[in-house]
């Protein structure tokens, strides 16, 4: 029987999202994608690239919704939690789908958290630990023995060494870098095609090669 899914936030990456479900199935037939969780209700009832937009979180309470599996379409590391959040006090049992795409690289010995998924094109090495509601986004690479918390968007073309610690809720942009062992702390922003060789404090932006704090 295939698993129920539905993805929260109907946006450009709750698309991708959808994309990365039906991948999966071309592979191995695993889910029934319902639709899209999104609460903004001016989309309510539109059709993107073939799933409907169910309605609010609220749905979450309705019978024919009991069992279903769901996954954050959205990578900002704030909202994503907060969405976590108000899910899980709508329905306390609620699952959360791990999606690894058929094309990703990903080693036996590693560790991965509910909630998270890994993109098409990405390689992850081994001994790696990922936490929950994590996004290794399209073409990034992940070296041996990094831990990546919660929340963290990895976006596409990021490079991490390894020994790399990116702490909750940090967002390395597009084609970033971090070097052997270095940390990067809880919701810092690594800008596109930085590349980080020092620690970074937590709640910085830094920008620049090497990477420096900016605020």
């Amino acid at each position: 029987m295939l698993k129920r899914i539905a993805i929260l936030g109907a946006g450009g990456h709750g698309r991708e999202t959808a994309q990365l479900i039906k991948d999966i199935n071309k592979v191995r037939l695993e889910w029934e994608l319902l639709g899209y969780i999104d609460d903004n209700e001016t989309i309510h009832g539109q059709v993107r690239n073939g799933f409907p937009v169910l309605g609010s979180t609220e749905i979450l309470t309705e019978d024919w919704l009991k069992g279903v599996y769901v996954i954050c379409g959205f990578s900002h590391p704030e909202g994503k939690k907060k969405a976590v959040a108000r899910v899980q006090e709508l329905q306390p049992n609620i699952r959360f789908a791990t999606l690894i795409h058929p094309t990703a690289v990903y080693g036996d010995e590693n560790v991965i958290g509910e909630g998270t998924m890994i993109c098409a094109g990405s390689i992850v090495t081994t001994n790696v630990t990922l936490g929950s509601h994590v996004i290794i986004n399209y073409g990034c690479t992940v070296g041996h023995d990094c831990t990546i918390e919660s929340y963290a968007a990895i976006l596409p073309g990021t490079n991490l060494s390894g020994n790399v610690t990116i702490r909750e809720g940090v967002q390395t942009g597009t084609g970033s870098a971090v070097i052997p062992g270095v940390e990067v702390g809880a919701y810092a922003i690594v800008g596109a095609g930085a590349v980080v060789t020092r620690k970074l404090p937590a709640h910085c932006t830094a920008v620049g090669v090497p990477a420096k704090p900016i605020k």
